[in-house]
């Protein structure tokens, strides 16, 4: 006797607040299509239940759906992941063997660097970018095949790829997702587009000794930004490489086998002794110049370390003989109903304006002029400056450090004349990479690094820390990296060995975000990278170790 069969139906509910019934089995990319009208810029992956998924998924059970488009922080970073995919698939079908490393970001885009046995010459970089272009007319799909662990690493294997072998052993999983397009494959950390041809905005551009792979950015993601020129930065990231190479460590896998053979130590060390050498270094710079040199000033993005590095800046300049006088920029902060708002409506405390510019500006030509001035005391929790009877008074041979983001608008010190300054720019830029294909985001390590501080020192849980986060990198956008250039000295505070220190510390913190919160999807992004690194105990970290500003038991405490 025959019966009718009847698909099963799932329920999806749309960011919108729009509901439909599907059937069971649904992708997100035949749902995307029926979406795209309502998107400016193409849909490429989605959050289901707050988790990102890429278009491929499918929907057995009834789920809310908020897709991503190139106007998302979320977006970009699959954008990005993708155009990177293709240019590894470039470079092996026109330069067959060759291998692409992807180094770090660099003027609004990825540094790259082509190796095939000699120089990278423009001819090389236009076959390049041909053969990038041919991949995205062609519309090739980006496939995912979900392999057992022990399939991905005999697959590499056979390719010769020894750090992706190395990494996916280490990896406390059965299963892994592989990424093809056309005939190359490849393990990345995330999701990708459903095909190549979604990734129309790119160019290559040659730098030696490597190329920058320009991208969009999500204000406008139908054109690149205009390239500007990071020549500093460029030297502090190569200075970066060079410390990696030094520590014989460029990947996490390697991390983890000095931790499992107990070479750790030794790491940490080393580490802590190139900080304290280029801290050195740079006293060495301003003690060259005492003569001139009458205010130091430090600045750099969120959880960069300006503080404890200030600390040991003071130390090795009075070594030098150099004594300098500290002067905080929040005891300048105008009083909180003169703030000014951000385009949320919300007190804006990174602007420039929340400094009283004037206040500052006569007090600093008052105190170099050898006067005595009264330093105001910003109450944070009445909002309000006071005076506290503070006064100081310093002879020409004590130069002012003042430590804040502002540090290199020439705004912030607009009454001290330019060869007065010496201007001090420090971020965390690290040298390590998960491998050739994966680099480790600046950014996801100063996160990381302020998670753990909001908890350790300012009673903030992790769910705080990332709401907040866009915000803080907002200003970072407006207030700093705009001016890093104008740095006369660059230092990099990132440490190799930290995040499998602040592994222990963010792990419980971000588990407790659920998938009810709209930044679960963060919080799992962050766990999943967090899953490559084997734990080390900070029992050996020096008591004026950087990283001490964020876990604790920093000798420079309060």
């Amino acid at each position: 006797m025959g019966g009718l069969f009847v698909s099963a139906k799932i329920r999806i509910t749309f960011s919108n607040g729009h509901t439909g019934e599907y059937a069971k089995g649904v992708t997100l990319l035949e749902l995307s299509r029926d979406a795209a009208h309502r998107y400016i810029t193409p849909v490429v992956a989605a959050k289901v239940n707050n988790e990102i998924k890429d278009l491929q998924s499918a929907l057995e059970q009834d789920s809310r759906v908020d897709f991503i488009d190139l106007r998302s922080s979320d977006g970009m970073k699959v954008y990005q992941r993708s155009i990177t995919l293709v240019m590894i698939a470039a470079a092996q079908e026109v330069f067959p063997g060759c291998e692409v490393t992807v180094e770090h970001s660099l003027s609004k885009g990825l540094y790259c660097e082509l190796h095939h046995g000699r120089d990278v010459t423009p001819e090389d970089i236009t076959q390049l970018e041909q053969q990038m272009r041919q991949i995205i007319v062609e519309d090739r799909p980006i496939i995912r095949k979900t392999l057992l662990k022990t399939e991905a690493i005999e697959l590499f294997k056979a390719a010769g790829r020894k750090e992706k072998v190395s990494l996916l052993e280490q990896l406390n999983r059965e299963k892994v997702n592989i990424y093809y397009c056309g005939q190359i494959y490849d393990y990345l950390y995330g999701t990708m587009t459903p095909s190549t041809g979604y990734l129309q905005v790119f160019e290559l551009k040659n730098y030696p000794p490597g190329i920058i792979l320009r991208l969009p950015e999500k204000e406008n993601p139908n054109k690149l930004p205009q390239f500007t020129e990071n020549p500093k930065l460029f030297k502090v990231l190569q200075e970066a490489e060079a410390w990696g190479n030094i520590l014989r460590c460029g990947y996490v896998a390697t991390l983890n086998e000095c931790t499992k053979a107990g070479g750790i130590s030794d790491i940490i060390r080393v580490a802590e002794a190139l900080h304290e050498k280029k801290i050195a270094q740079i006293a060495d710079f301003v003690a060259a110049h005492r003569n001139d040199v009458r205010v130091i000033l430090v600045a750099g993005p969120s959880s960069s370390g300006k503080t404890t590095f200030a600390q040991r800046l003071n130390i090795q300049l009075r070594v030098n003989g150099v004594w300098p006088v500290p002067i905080s920029l929040d005891d300048y902060f105008v009083d909180r109903d003169k703030t000014p708002l951000d385009k949320t409506g919300a007190i804006d405390f990174e602007a420039i304006e929340a400094i009283d510019l004037q206040l500052f500006n006569s007090h600093l030509a008052r105190i170099l002029a050898g006067e005595e001035v009264e330093m105001p005391t910003y109450n944070f929790k009445t909002g309000q400056r006071e005076h506290r009877g503070h006064r100081i008074k310093v002879d020409k041979g004590h130069p002012l450090i003042i430590e804040g983001i502002h540090g290199l608008n020439e705004r912030l010190t607009s009454a001290v004349p330019r060869h007065c300054k010496i201007k001090i720019y420090i971020s965390a830029l690290t040298q390590l990479s998960i491998d050739s294909h994966n680099r480790i985001p600046t950014t996801d390590a100063r996160l990381i690094r302020r998670i753990v501080r909001d908890s350790e020192f300012r009673a903030h849980d992790a769910l705080m820390t990332l709401k907040m986060w866009n915000s803080v990198r907002r200003g970072e956008e407006r207030n700093i990296f705009p001016f890093q250039e104008q740095a006369d000295l660059m230092f990099n505070s990132a440490l190799i060995y930290e995040l499998a220190v602040l592994k222990k510390y963010a792990e419980p913190l971000l588990q407790k975000i659920t998938s009810q919160d709209p930044e679960y999807s963060e919080a799992r992004r962050l766990l999943n990278f967090l899953v490559y690194f084997d734990s080390v105990e900070d029992d050996e970290i020096p008591p004026n170790s950087i990283l001490r500003e964020f876990i604790g038991n920093s000798c420079f405490e309060k």
